[in-house]
């Protein structure tokens, strides 16, 4: 019987064996509250700060700007929330401003925050991507104003791969008075980047992504945002995100994003695309039923995420192949994790102006660490066989 094939590294990486051997020693080793004074404490506090700073080492950006919390989806709210609260609350100079800019495509974590600030009287533009997935600046300057409070795009999309030009967005905004948020969870382990290079006001991360624990996320503040905090309770995480902190988490956060990063910088990136495009190849040659949702770069291109392969099937339902696949051994999705369930087509693929229709037989395959040249083959063999 053949083992089963796991293609859906963007919904969460496996565990790396790695981290999981550090977390068991972890556990043990800090056992301590890092807020409390006595010795267990200060040993926590001090493996925390620990992996504060090899997290911050790897993004590029200094300790004291990253705080650590529950995952991507509160990092996402949080940041959005705090920001524009923070804007109308404190003294600042975008106060009264009362726009945000979204990306009709990000993911619901993000979206949902921003349009949630309706209620609080903001108006909430969705700025749609181009067929092709990218937003492009030209159609970020035409809806900045002088009432635009923030800005927010993701670096790389989670259905569909793309990388964003988040520095000349980011840009572009800072010009209008803006300020810039972006999501790169998805980014994170995928591709190399660096906070300062971005150049972004705030960005939110997830340790499950690339490899890490479940429920450990962190997000990034640039010094000088007016801010409000969410949660509160004892002021933890320098009163911007109270809550006792998982310290080993964090410390299996920071193992698995700097193993990942030395993965990139090993070829890791080149596999994957070898791998992408030879699968997309087979499943081209074997059915014109099936086709890529969006034009991919051959290779490894900075401009979308190697290990992506977002497809459109004809005249199947993504939940049916999905199901199906299931059966046969094969771990993959119809789009994003947290709305997979869902009988509606992804906003991602209808804000693209996918038709409904072939938006509905949508399939996410994507590879990572673990994925062979063996394993895309008999996915492809796979998927054929089921037209």
């Amino acid at each position: 019987m053949n083992r089963r094939v796991y293609l859906d590294y963007a919904a969460t990486a496996p565990m790396l064996p790695e981290v999981e051997r550090a977390l068991c020693s972890a556990y043990t080793a800090t056992p301590g509250n890092a807020s409390t004074l006595y010795l267990e404490g200060r040993c926590a506090r001090q493996a925390l700060e620990g992996a504060r700073e090899e997290l911050a080492g790897v993004l590029g950006c200094a300790p004291q700007e990253l705080y650590f919390c529950s995952g991507g989806t509160e990092a996402a709210g949080t940041l959005i929330e705090g920001i524009a609260r923070g804007a109308q609350e404190q003294p600042d100079e975008r106060r009264g401003r009362k726009q945000v800019i979204c990306a009709a495509f990000e993911h619901h974590a993000v979206l949902e925050s921003a349009l949630s600030l309706k209620r609080q009287g903001f108006e909430v533009v969705l700025l749609r991507p181009n067929r092709e997935g990218y937003l492009l600046p030209e159609d970020l300057a035409g809806v900045l104003s002088e009432n635009t409070l923030l800005v927010t795009v993701m670096l790389a999309q989670n259905e569909l791969g793309t990388v964003q030009d988040v520095a000349s967005l980011a840009s572009l905004a800072h010009q209008a008075g803006a300020l810039f948020v972006s999501d790169c969870v998805q980014a994170f382990g995928k591709m190399p980047f660096s906070l300062d290079e971005l150049a972004v006001d705030a960005a939110c991360f997830s340790a499950h992504k690339l490899g890490g624990p479940f429920g450990v996320g962190a997000f990034y503040l640039r010094p000088g945002v007016s801010f409000l905090p969410r949660q509160l309770g004892g002021g933890q995480e320098r009163r911007l995100r109270s809550g006792t902190q998982d310290v080993s988490g964090a410390q299996g956060f920071a193992l698995a994003a700097r193993l990942q990063t030395d993965e990139l910088l090993t070829g890791e990136r080149g596999r994957l695309a070898l791998l992408r495009d030879s699968l997309l190849t087979q499943l081209g040659q074997g059915s014109d039923r099936i086709r890529p949702t969006i034009l991919l770069p051959s290779g490894d291109a900075a401009r979308q995420l190697p290990g992506f392969l977002p497809l459109l099937v004809r005249g199947i339902e993504s939940q049916t192949m999905v199901l199906k696949l299931d059966e046969l051994g094969f771990a993959v999705s119809g789009g994003a994790a947290c709305s997979s369930a869902s009988l509606e087509p992804s906003h991602v693929l209808t804000s693209l102006g996918i038709p409904k229709d072939d938006a509905y037989g949508a399939l996410r395959v994507t590879l990572g660490r673990g994925s062979t040249a063996e394993d895309c083959e008999r996915f492809g063999e796979t998927l054929l066989s089921l037209l």
